[in-house]
């Protein structure tokens, strides 16, 4: 499938401050994290924060960037010689719907400070979902020249089938009964799958 780019924070500096940020998210929240908290964790002055992030969701929003878009791209299968591009996005996509429900971040935000990702339902796009679109629309092309996607506007194709896929990852707790077989989440996961087999199939 298509590689990936984005402009997330990079460098291990970085990487050592989102560290920090998650350990103090996943510990007690978004809305009791300080700046002083990530700064004392990541062993670095709060001053060398401030130069790149003037509060605490900036800091979150780069971190959430970053882990979504590792959960999304480490569901991504391998692909195997006669497997056609549409296997690969629909089993992609419905393991990562699978990863995000047992990723530890997710969950707590969720739990904790949903509002966090009302903005990105309601108002406008972020960097990962950009990311995210740019995965699918290429590999929607690839799809598109094997033969084995309906040929459609590209850009139009991957915003709705990420739509669909947002929905079952924010939502699917909602609908689960874990005590029924039949309304557990993996049940739900191949009815995901069948949409997507259908939405995509020519």
């Amino acid at each position: 499938m298509t590689p990936i780019r984005h402009n997330g924070s990079g460098g291990s500096d970085n990487d050592a401050v989102l560290d920090a940020v998650r350990d103090c998210v996943l510990a007690v929240g978004v809305r009791r994290t300080t700046l002083t908290d990530v700064a004392r964790r990541a062993g670095v002055s709060r001053m060398t924060l401030y130069r790149r992030w003037p509060d605490v969701r900036s800091l979150v929003g780069d971190l959430m960037t970053r882990e979504w878009i590792a959960v999304a791209t480490g569901a991504i299968p391998e692909r195997e010689p006669g497997v056609p591009t549409r296997d690969l996005i629909t089993e992609g996509l419905v393991a990562a719907v699978r990863a995000f429900g047992a990723h530890p971040l997710f969950r707590k935000i969720l739990d904790v400070d949903p509002e966090l990702l009302l903005p990105y339902v309601l108002d406008r796009r972020g960097a990962s979902q950009e990311a995210l679109l740019e995965l699918l629309a290429g590999s929607l092309r690839e799809g598109h020249a094997d033969g084995s996607v309906r040929a459609v506007h590209p850009e139009r194709q991957a915003r709705s089938v990420l739509l669909i896929v947002q929905s079952f990852t924010l939502s699917l707790r909602t609908m689960t009964d874990e005590d029924d077989p039949e309304l557990a989440s993996e049940a739900f996961l191949g009815e995901l799958r069948d949409i997507l087999e259908r939405t995509l199939t020519p």
